[in-house]
Formats: structure tokens, sequence, C-alpha cells
């Protein structure tokens, strides 16, 4: 039996793995992909701002619990990223950027989230796991949590990204397999709404994937298949290709989930599909790591991946360096 502690470890550990294997394949087509590399299996180089975020989010949660408010974040935000930031803040998207610069004005949430032009991006998606950890088995409060800080920085679809991963991310705590975990992620936001339509219509396409494509065994003809099929199918269905930016929530989070679903809930599979997707990969792969890793736990993430992954830098946020995701992970569950 898996524990809560190794489905933990297993969660941020795979965002993590994810983060740093699809970083070199940010805002790219799964062509270019395919072309520059095959298939993308290996981590070149460090997380990102992904990795970052998520151990800032959890710290702040760790702190006010079930009790968490907007107003706490917005607070940690002002003393622990603001106060900090000596020049231009580095390796943050732009809704990261905007609620610095909301924060700066003296406005408080909502109107953080809500004042700058990029409250649907995927930034609050790429930090909801702990979220889901912290409210395993309880997805409802999950994405009621992951809420209150998306409030600072999001509005909208964006914020409904968040509460589709950190909902998703809570039943994936219980070990259910990959198709109740999506259903969760879709019950957490309305279904009218652009990330649910993305989702259902992305979790279609990969059910009419031929299943070659998918589950452990990835072929050496993998990066052209993808494209050929699963990949260009999905990038029809969901992206929105006039849009300059990749980091729209109801775009990533549907690629992720699509990912994770079509990798069977396996921890390998489910990131090299995410990453050689493109687009915003670092963040697709993150989230898809996330839901595997809580599903299959420590031991499912790939050990020449695990060891790749040590304490964050803080090239984004300072405040978080030298912090490891193992250690975060451990925090998150040792009061429940």
């Amino acid at each position: 039996m898996i524990s809560v502690r190794d489905r933990a470890r297993g969660c941020l550990l795979g965002l993590a793995a994810g983060d740093a294997l699809g970083a070199p394949a940010e805002n790219l087509a799964p062509e270019e992909i395919a072309a520059r590399w095959g298939v993308l299996t290996e981590i070149e180089r460090g997380g990102t701002d992904d990795t970052e975020y998520t151990i800032f989010a959890a710290t702040v949660l760790l702190r006010h619990g079930h009790a968490l408010t907007s107003e706490d974040v917005a607070r940690a935000w002002r003393e622990e990223i603001v106060a900090r930031l000596d020049g231009p803040m580095r390796g943050a998207g732009f809704s990261e950027l905007g609620t610095v610069e909301a924060l700066r004005r003296g406005l408080e949430p909502p109107l953080t989230g809500r004042w700058h032009a990029h409250g649907w991006s995927d930034g609050l998606a790429m930090r909801a796991a702990p979220y889901g950890i912290f409210a395993a088995g309880d997805p409802d409060e999950a994405a009621r949590l992951v809420e209150a800080d998306g409030r600072v920085s999001h509005t909208g679809e964006g914020i409904l990204g968040g509460r589709a991963v950190a909902a998703a991310v809570a039943v994936a705590m219980t070990g259910a397999p990959p198709g109740e975990v999506a259903g969760a992620a879709l019950r957490a936001v309305p279904e009218d709404s652009w990330t649910a339509r993305n989702l259902r219509a992305a979790l279609d396409v990969v059910a009419r994937t031929p299943r070659p494509l998918r589950g452990r065994a990835l072929p050496d003809s993998f990066g052209r298949a993808l494209h050929d099929s699963l990949g260009r199918a999905l990038h029809d269905t969901v992206v929105v290709r006039h849009y300059p930016w990749t980091d729209l929530a109801p775009e990533a989070v549907a690629l992720a989930f699509a990912a994770y679903v079509a990798g069977d809930g396996e921890v390998e599979a489910s990131v090299v599909i995410a990453a050689n997707l493109g687009r915003d990969a670092d963040t697709t792969a993150a989230v898809a790591g996330a839901l595997a890793g809580a599903g299959r736990g420590e031991a499912a993430v790939p050990a020449r991946w695990a060891e790749r992954i040590g304490p964050v830098a803080g090239r984004c946020l300072p405040v978080v360096a030298g912090r490891d995701v193992r250690d975060v992970a451990d925090e998150i569950v040792k009061g429940l």
C-alpha cells in the first residue's frame, strides 16, 4: 500500500520533474520537438517558476491551514515576494508580474487578480497541487482553498484551472484511477465553462487515440506519431493558435489531463507525453506529473529524474531558495 507521505512526495517530485523536463520545449510545437529531440525524455536543466511557486503556495498554506484567506496570501506576496524584489522580477509569468504591480499599487484581492489582463493564465494551475495534497480525499475543500489563493493573482478561467487541478490531486491522492481523477476536475468547475469544455474535448480525443501511443511502452517513433495523431488532434481541438502566448489555463489544463489519461496515470508516460505536446510544456508536464505522482507515489518517479531534483535555486522567488520538494511534501502531510 502506498502511504500518504509517499503519494505527497510522488506528487511534488512528479511536478518538479515535469517542470524540468518540459522547460526546453516551452512554446514549441510537437513537430519542432520531434525534429530537435525525437522524443524528449531526459531532463536537461532545472525547473522553472512552476516548482518555486508551488513551494511558496505550500508554505503559505501550512501557516494557515483550512483557515487560509485571500488576505493571508496577499500579505505573503507583499512581504515575501514584492518586498524582496531588487530590480525586475525574473522567471515569472504575466499574471504574476501583473499581480506584483497591482500589489505595489495598494490593491487588495480580488482586484489584484482582475487589475491585469492575464487572469486567465495557468499560473494558479501550476501551483495548485499542494492544496490537493493537504485536502486529500476532499476535492471540494481543495478547490475552495486554491480559489482563496487564486483570487490574489487570477480571475475567471484562471481560477477554474486551479480548482480543476487541486480537486483532481485530492482524488489522485486516494489512489483513484485516472478516469475518476479527471471526473473530479470536471466537477470542480462549471459545466459550461471554457475549462470544462476543453477538458471534455481533450479527454474525448484521448479516448479515440490508438492504444500504441498510450501506456508505458513508448515506441522509437513516438515523437512523429505523437504529432501525427494525439498531438495534432489535441492541438486542433483545444489550442488557441491565433493567440500569441501559450499559458492559457483552459488550454494548458486540458493538455495536461489529456497526457495524464493517455499515459494511464503512469508518471513517466504522462510527463513525457505532456512535454512532447509542447505549448506551455513546463506547466502541462508539471501538472501531469503531479497527478500521476499523487496516484502512483514516490517510487513511480523515474530514479534518473528524481536524482536531478534538488533544492530549488530561488531564481524567481528568493524566499524559497534551498527548499526541496520532498521536505515540503513531508511538511504538508505531517499534520494529516
